[in-house]
């Protein structure tokens, strides 16, 4: 059975820095595509960052240049760095897993792999930002 497990969330000021982890266990294959998602009350998940197994990322653009995504096979953990928190920050964060393409394309279109197509994620962990 594949589990995923977060780590890290908690409470910070805004402008202060949280590294989220995501330990994995029980995926064997080579190829996947993993993800961090974040969620309000009310509000449909939103993907945050991804990364794939040939190590491309991709970043939501709320959060680009702000986030960091990254993988270490060997520990096997998926890590999200955020630096410059804003209080728009504050949701649960959820790491996700799948075993195919970051990418998704259909008729000459591609997008990235939206959380409905993942099929494996964690409990989340909780990220609040105060102003």
């Amino acid at each position: 059975q594949v589990h995923l497990v977060e780590s890290g969330g908690g409470s910070v000021q805004s402008g202060g820095s949280l590294r989220l982890s995501c330990v994995v266990s029980g995926y064997t294959y080579s190829s996947y595509c993993m993800g961090w998602f974040r969620q309000t009350p009310g509000k449909e998940r939103e993907r945050v960052a991804d990364i794939g197994s040939d190590g491309t990322t991709n970043y939501a653009n709320s959060v680009k240049g702000r986030v960091t995504i990254s993988r270490d096979d060997d520990k096997n953990t998926l890590y999200l760095q955020m630096n410059s928190l804003k209080p728009e920050d504050t949701a649960m964060y959820y790491c996700a897993l799948d075993g195919g393409d970051c990418w998704i394309r259909f008729g000459g279109h591609e997008r990235r792999r939206e959380s409905h197509e993942y099929n494996w994620w964690g409990q989340g962990t909780q990220v609040t930002v105060s102003s």
